[in-house]
């Protein structure tokens, strides 16, 4: 019995070791931690519970047989962030460069099955070369049996990918479809082609760190979520997000323990909005006074900066947080911004998160590049996305809401449950110089009238008043008062239910 026990744990420490005590201080050198570190840095200490530790390849060609490592280059199972289960996999670069194997992908297939099975997320850690070369179409299969699982297990728990190295060609479509990417500045990248075939096909002369690395992802192209500085950071900071999620889509947010109180009133808001309509204010102050403990979790802040996504907690509860953003473009809509927004929305509403819309927005972004690029399609997105949404939402105006801007901002016409607007807002078809001259284009010769009617046009409309008139706002609210009134908002819509018509999925604007 002796003998066998020690076998097992020589096993077990032989497929701990991964590629060699060589190729992990490489990886050391790279500033990259190993597979196993990674995730013992994840979760909870001693709660990882491995699967598959002895698996190996089973390809025969090219020499394979005679190099078999425990493992086939990923580590998978599941564990605890905060007392809460998750499943895991994560690629091992110092075994084949992390490439993906069919047994490779069939443990991570496994572990995403098991995840889907008992309702809780799945987090991968990305760290791999690609297909493995040697094994042909079969690792081709593999990717795509990883990417059915994806596709399956959308909307129904959360899906998070950290790209902790490369991960080029056919591997960047498995994160791509999960709900959030985080990457690791100057150690990870993501390409569908890498830069020698780009110089090869299209003479363009490209680093890797340009045509994928975080800095282009997180600001041009918005396929990552968010950057940090090294391995360690981006683990932490993927703990504090599981934290906000629920498990599943059955089961409501975690409710944490809070400081706060709710009743909290906060002078300082009634004097946020300038005096001058034209002058910027940062939107991300009234978010931080109203969220509990000033803790506002940003999603793809480098990105579309015109509008803000993120994640607060009231009562200790997840709230999703959409805000325009009058410090860039005045707040406006353009394409990027509404892109953004829908993706988040939608996230919010597959997982029972209630929404909080904060609004200054006077319109969307003009100009030829706009509409060339589609700006009313995926404008759509956005209204679409506010409309479908079944969660509780709860819209403030604090300013500009004009024009369709108005109506795709989570308006009472899209089913907002509680839209409420401070005194300062101004609810119109269009600002009031722009109005005035359209009203009245025979007196534009008159510089003195057109300012007269402009005055005229403020007084009767650039007010919360006429729309709370028609009901279209609930409520006209102090500023000081937000956090107290969206607190009570969301804790009277715990209970919300919504039915739908029955379809097989809907056909969003792409």
């Amino acid at each position: 019995m002796k003998d066998i026990l020690q076998e097992l744990e020589r096993r077990r420490e032989n497929a701990r070791m991964g590629g060699g005590e060589r190729r992990i201080e490489s990886q050391h050198a790279k500033g990259k931690l190993t597979a196993r570190e990674r995730i013992d840095l994840l979760l909870d200490e001693g709660s990882f519970e491995e699967f598959d530790m002895f698996v190996a390849h089973r390809c025969t060609d090219f020499g394979m047989e005679e190099s078999r490592p425990y493992g086939d280059g990923v580590v998978t199972g599941w564990g605890t962030i905060n007392g809460r289960m998750v499943y895991v996999f994560s690629q091992d670069f110092t075994v084949f460069g992390g490439s993906l194997s069919e047994t490779h992908a069939q443990k991570i297939c496994k572990i995403m099955d098991m995840a889907v099975q008992n309702g809780a997320p799945v987090i991968g850690l990305n760290d791999s070369g690609g297909a493995r070369i040697q094994e042909g179409v079969a690792s081709l299969a593999g990717y795509a049996e990883v990417f059915q699982r994806n596709i399956e297990a959308s909307g129904v728990i959360p899906q998070i990918s950290v790209i902790m190295g490369p991960c080029a060609g056919g591997a960047v479509y498995s994160p791509a479809m999960t709900d959030f990417i985080f990457m690791v500045r100057d150690s990870s990248y993501m390409f569908v082609t890498g830069p020698d075939v780009v110089k090869t096909v299209t003479n363009e002369v490209v680093t890797a760190e340009q045509l994928g690395g975080a800095s282009t992802h997180t600001r041009k192209s918005s396929v990552a979520d968010g950057a940090f500085d090294n391995d360690v950071e981006a683990l932490y900071e993927v703990r504090r997000l599981v934290d906000l999620l629920p498990l599943n889509n059955r089961e409501k947010p975690p409710v944490r323990p809070f400081f706060d109180d709710p009743e909290r009133v906060e002078i300082s808001l009634d004097t946020l909005i300038p005096d001058n309509p034209n002058m910027p204010y940062d939107m991300k102050e009234l978010i931080l006074k109203v969220a509990d403990e000033g803790d506002f979790y940003e999603i793809q802040e480098d990105f579309a900066k015109n509008i803000i996504t993120g994640f607060i907690r009231l009562e200790g509860r997840t709230v999703g947080v959409v805000a325009n953003q009058p410090m860039v473009l005045a707040g406006c809509l353009d394409i990027d911004s509404s892109r953004k927004a829908a993706r988040f929305v939608r996230f919010c509403d597959c997982f029972e998160i209630p929404i909080l819309t904060f609004v200054d927005v006077p319109g969307f972004l003009p100009g030829t590049g706009q509409e060339y690029g589609g700006v009313i399609k995926h404008g759509a997105k956005l209204l679409y996305a506010f409309g479908e949404a079944t969660v509780p939402k709860v819209t403030v105006i604090t300013r500009k809401a004009y024009g369709g801007a108005y109506d795709v901002m989570s308006s009472k016409h899209l089913r907002g449950d509680f839209n409420y607007a401070w005194p300062t807002a101004q609810i119109a078809v269009m600002g009031a110089k722009g109005a005035a001259e359209i009203l009245y284009r025979s007196e534009l010769g008159d510089p003195a009238r057109i300012a007269m009617r402009t005055k005229e046009y403020e007084d009767r409309f650039a007010n919360p008043f006429v729309a709370a008139e028609r009901g279209f706002i609930d409520e006209v609210i102090q500023p000081r008062s937000t956090r107290r009134r969206v607190s009570r908002a969301f804790a009277a819509l715990r209970n919300k239910k919504l039915q739908k018509p029955w379809k097989k999925h809907d056909n969003i604007p792409l």
